[in-house]
């Protein structure tokens, strides 16, 4: 081979690894702005201690909005094109199977969907925000790789699911807040427990990082993709809608949701 030859192929793998050395970092910044937007939750909880009811159930129903958009006319189409219709489906209801499996193992609920007004009992009001911080940050953990494999897939992609996991991280960022602060009266606790479940994220993108980065293939992000599909359809459906439902607040839990698909397919025609 000729010697120019081979020093313009060093060369070009130099440069493919600089991108996809820039795009890893690309990932996790955005994969730990998506997970540690629970902080502004818990912000925003510290001042109102006890949000409204149609604050909640319209937030709540926004999130599931942008999630259900982002996988139906984003990640699972992606998906498809990768590695064909059945393939992907496959993965997509492994993608609910999967997360169903870790709802059920796992308690966690948001405040609010339970009236708690009455109780004085501080042990019993930390330990609600210890399993929400808890069933909150496993959650979080699969969103982590979610985001990281949607920018490596594209950024602008990437980025519409690091917007559609920070909108509902904000309202799981409250869920935590509220019990830890009105148990403790700190508000450094209540935000350091809200802190904890929102790094899981970052965490869950570090590890598909380190683990997958070497291996990653169109096929392999195209399974990934389908299955963030479904796990992202499962969380709206069977855990944003309905506790926005539970607030007894009518229409505004469809309207919400509405609202979040309009918003979430502008952003994707703008990012397009």
């Amino acid at each position: 081979m000729n010697p120019y030859d081979i020093k313009s192929l060093v060369v070009l793998n130099m440069g493919v690894i600089s991108i996809m050395e820039k795009n890893v970092i690309t990932a996790l910044i955005l994969t730990t702005a998506a997970g540690l937007s629970t902080t502004i939750g818990s912000i925003l909880g510290l001042f109102l201690r006890k949000p409204g009811p149609r604050f909640m159930s319209a937030t709540l129903g926004f999130s599931a909005g942008i999630m259900l958009m982002v996988s139906f006319a984003e990640l699972l189409q992606e998906g498809i094109k990768a590695i064909g219709f059945l393939s992907a489906h496959i993965g997509f209801f492994a993608g609910i199977l999967g997360m169903f499996l870790i709802d059920v193992s796992v308690p966690h609920d948001y405040i609010g969907q339970h009236d708690r007004s009455g109780t004085k009992d501080q042990q019993r009001l930390i330990k609600t925000g210890l399993f929400l911080a808890l069933g909150i940050g496993i959650h979080n953990f699969p969103e982590g790789m979610v985001t990281f494999a949607g920018a490596m897939e594209d950024l602008n992609l990437g980025t519409a699911i690091a917007f559609a996991i920070a909108i509902h991280n904000i309202p799981e960022g409250l869920a935590i807040s509220i019990p830890v602060y009105a148990a403790t009266g700190s508000r450094q606790k209540a935000f350091l427990w809200s802190f904890l479940s929102g790094i899981a994220e970052p965490i869950g993108a570090i590890i598909a990082a380190a683990f997958l980065v070497p291996i990653l293939t169109q096929s392999l992000l195209g399974w990934m993709l389908a299955i963030v599909a479904g796990i992202m359809v499962f969380i709206s459906l069977d855990e944003l809608l309905p506790v926005s439902r539970s607030f007894g607040i009518d229409h505004l839990p469809i309207l919400g949701a509405i609202a979040g698909m309009a918003v979430m397919t502008l952003s994707i025609w703008i990012l397009r």
